[in-house]
């Protein structure tokens, strides 16, 4: 029975929840919305997962010495990591965006700003479980990683901050039917050309050069670098990523458009 405790006031007050309750429920429903729609586990969880264990158990494409696994799982994994953050998210924000259910959840008692940040935790989430299950049929393939776990969180951080900048700058910018196909043709071109299972070596000089310098390209190596050879810190790596982090960000925060 509610109870009245004066004129025009009641028990329990009504309100909006705390802020970081309403971040936590936005990213539930933003992470059960990605795992249950069909395209989207494609990209993210099917198409890795294929990719890792077909070519490390066909000779295919020549990996240079040592196992094909040990060369495939930093490539598969940085895949992973873009088909989330960036092909994934632009194409699920560019659609509500068209829809207007980005102009009404604007509109709603979470901020903007909150509702961004659920997006990019459900990115975080989505991404700690493709990674579990990709170093799980890894280490079913017989993979032996090596280096500094905290350089692979570095690398993995920079670079989901680098394609969510870009995904989002996408979707914020362009019609929804324009960004399913731009961000689908990304995902393939640099699949093909981004050091995820075609070594950079293959290209000629001036084309590797050039595609070292793309996002995918940067992290693939860098987490190779650690994973397979056991280096320290890719600052390098880490310097093109954080650089494209911040571009990408920068643009899609001052570019976006909400309707």
């Amino acid at each position: 029975m509610r109870e009245n405790v004066g004129v025009g006031r009641y028990a329990p007050a009504p309100g909006a929840a705390p802020l970081s309750r309403m971040i936590a429920a936005q990213t539930a429903f933003e992470t059960k919305m990605l795992l249950r729609n069909g395209e989207q586990l494609l990209l993210t969880v099917i198409i890795p997962s294929l990719l890792l264990v077909l070519f490390s158990t066909v000779d295919i494409i020549d990996t240079g010495s040592g196992a094909s696994v040990d060369f495939l799982t930093p490539g598969v994994l940085a895949l992973a990591v873009m088909s989330t953050a960036f092909t994934g998210q632009a194409i699920a924000t560019g659609f509500e965006r068209r829809y207007g259910v980005l102009k009404r959840l604007g509109a709603s008692p979470l901020p903007r700003w909150a509702l961004m940040t659920a997006k990019t935790l459900s990115v975080l989430v989505t991404e700690v479980l493709q990674i579990v299950l990709l170093t799980v049929i890894a280490f079913a393939l017989g993979w032996s990683p090596d280096g500094n776990p905290f350089a692979v969180l570095l690398l993995l951080v920079l670079g989901t901050a680098a394609f969510s900048g870009l995904g989002l700058l996408m979707a914020g910018t362009l019609k929804a039917e324009a960004t399913l196909a731009a961000a689908n043709l990304v995902f393939v071109l640099l699949l093909v050309g981004g050091g995820v299972i075609v070594p950079l070596d293959e290209f000629p000089e001036v084309a590797r050069t050039l595609l070292g310098l793309l996002p995918i390209s940067a992290l693939s190596e860098g987490l190779r670098d650690v994973l397979q050879h056991g280096a320290g810190m890719p600052w390098g790596d880490l310097g093109v990523l954080a650089v494209w982090a911040v571009l990408g960000l920068g643009a899609a925060a001052r570019l976006f458009r909400w309707e």
